[in-house]
């Protein structure tokens, strides 16, 4: 994550199977449609929370790296 946006994404062999769309508030499924959809329960939600805890933990980190102690 960073501090601006955000991706969560699953992919299998390099291909990407779904990704979450903060801006759309949705998850997308970019397969083809011969392609056999698979479906994960709460998949978006999850992936809301995991953006919540990493920009908490990158505040954390930049706080911590601008402000070292001196020497």
């Amino acid at each position: 994550c960073s501090d601006s946006d955000g991706v969560n994404m699953y992919g299998l062999d390099g291909e990407e199977m779904w990704y979450a769309d903060f801006n759309k508030k949705e998850g997308v499924m970019p397969l083809p449609p011969f392609a056999d959809p698979f479906t994960y329960p709460g998949a978006y939600e999850q992936a809301v929370a995991n953006q919540g805890v990493c920009k908490a933990n990158l505040a954390v980190a930049i706080k911590a790296s601008k402000n070292p102690p001196e020497a």
